[in-house]
């Protein structure tokens, strides 16, 4: 069974700006506004894909491979039915989790906290999000409980 792509970031400077274009001319919707410590934006769907425009608030949260004021792709994310098995298979293959940006960002097999539950790293460095819940807005996203 294929793991689904989910779930694109693009780090974004201005969100205000770029989510005009996914609603105004893809005709996306807004499935939720980001305001936390660690970035500020907009996740955006057309309910199968969730793409966050993200304006990151810290090169700790971001991956400090991203100079400030990065804007561009920043990582994939893709659902899995089962986190720790995928997690085993990204570290036998020899991508390891992201600890730097995991513990920056408060993430972990966390069930109160929404969308992925670990950074990764993937082939050619591109950070990759890993999720059982998926993404808001998305046909599988399973929300916690």
């Amino acid at each position: 069974m294929p793991v689904h792509l989910k779930h694109v970031a693009i780090a974004a400077q201005n969100p205000d700006e770029s989510v005009k274009f996914f609603t105004d001319v893809l005709g996306w919707r807004v499935a939720g506004v980001v305001d936390s410590r660690n970035a500020s934006g907009f996740y955006v769907t057309d309910g199968v894909v969730n793409i966050a425009l993200l304006k990151f608030k810290n090169r700790p949260a971001a991956g400090m491979e991203f100079p400030e004021g990065y804007a561009g792709l920043h990582h994939l994310g893709f659902q899995c039915d089962d986190i720790e098995g995928i997690v085993e298979r990204f570290e036998a293959s020899g991508f390891a989790p992201r600890h730097d940006v995991n513990i920056a960002q408060g993430l972990g097999k966390n069930p109160h906290k929404d969308n992925a539950e670990y950074k990764m790293r993937g082939p050619e460095t591109v950070m990759v999000d890993v999720s059982e819940r998926g993404w808001v807005g998305t046909d599988s996203y399973r929300a916690a409980k």
